[in-house]
């Protein structure tokens, strides 16, 4: 079998944890940030997990995290 090949777009937006979750960041926090309230931006802060439906197609995209 030869090498599968990372998905070099996925690669920047997720991370895989020890325990074999995904960790994203949160869109809406590139521009146009004088709208929204700063506890919304202070939420958009935090990583947050990737939904479970969505995790198995993730983790295909990155073979060897």
């Amino acid at each position: 079998m030869p090498k599968l090949k990372t998905h070099s777009g996925a690669s920047k937006r997720f991370k895989m944890t020890k325990n074999g979750l995904v960790k994203r960041s949160h869109a809406n926090r590139r521009h146009i940030l004088n709208k929204k309230t700063t506890k919304l931006k202070r939420g958009l802060r935090k990583a947050e997990y990737v939904d479970k439906t969505n995790a198995g197609a993730v983790k295909k995209l990155l073979p060897y995290s």
